[in-house]
């Protein structure tokens, strides 16, 4: 039988979540900021491209950081918790 998860206890939940919350609005901010580098860059740059291109950058760069920041927060929050120790590893008990 697996031990209880700490994520089990609603305080200890609400704590985490809460930190899982402010973590993803300080990359969202951060998103925002290197979406509005990488535009003003492409536009100072005087190259001819097209509107499309711009919303394509943006929405690569913007989507690949929100998601690269969601799953690195999942990871901070499972390890940070303890949440990772509560697994049944049943190969823990094998004897090589």
């Amino acid at each position: 039988m697996a031990p209880k998860s700490p994520l089990d206890d609603p305080e200890k939940a609400a704590f985490a979540w809460a930190r899982y919350k402010r973590i993803m609005r300080f990359m969202l901010l951060l998103t925002i900021l290197v979406v509005g580098a990488a535009m003003l860059a492409i536009f100072w740059s005087e190259a001819e491209v097209s509107p499309h291109f711009f919303i394509a950058v943006a929405l690569g760069i913007g989507m690949t950081m929100l998601l690269a920041s969601a799953l690195m927060g999942l990871v901070f929050l499972s390890n940070g918790t303890g949440h990772d120790e509560s697994i049944h590893n049943p190969l823990e008990d094998d004897e090589r």
